[in-house]
């Protein structure tokens, strides 16, 4: 399995952290942005992926088992944050906060 598979198909980061991103990548003010009904108000301009301020965070947008196979149902609206995390995972370099997702994950 390629660095960018293993990545995308774990899924421990989207299992892990919470996610906050401007409400301008959203899709009724952006096409293609991130569904809307996928995302909570926090402010009047900062919006949260739905299911990742939950106790066990969870974003509402991963389908699957983490750490065996998943997907994200978003994957080419997701947000910044998501476009950010770890970004040479593609590469198979992870960095520190994918460490941390992994192992709360094991």
């Amino acid at each position: 399995m390629s660095g960018r598979d293993h990545c995308t198909r774990c899924g421990a980061c989207c299992a892990a952290f919470r996610v906050d991103f401007h409400r301008s990548e959203l899709a009724s003010v952006q096409p293609g942005g991130v569904p809307d009904a996928l995302t909570v108000p926090v402010t009047a301009t900062l919006r949260r992926m739905r299911g990742t301020d939950d106790a066990a965070p969870r974003c509402e947008a991963l389908e699957g088992e983490v750490g065996v196979d998943v997907r994200c149902a978003i994957y080419a609206a997701r947000p910044s944050p998501c476009h950010e995390f770890a970004p040479y995972a593609a590469l198979g370099i992870g960095d520190d906060a994918c460490a941390r997702a992994r192992r709360r994950h094991g």
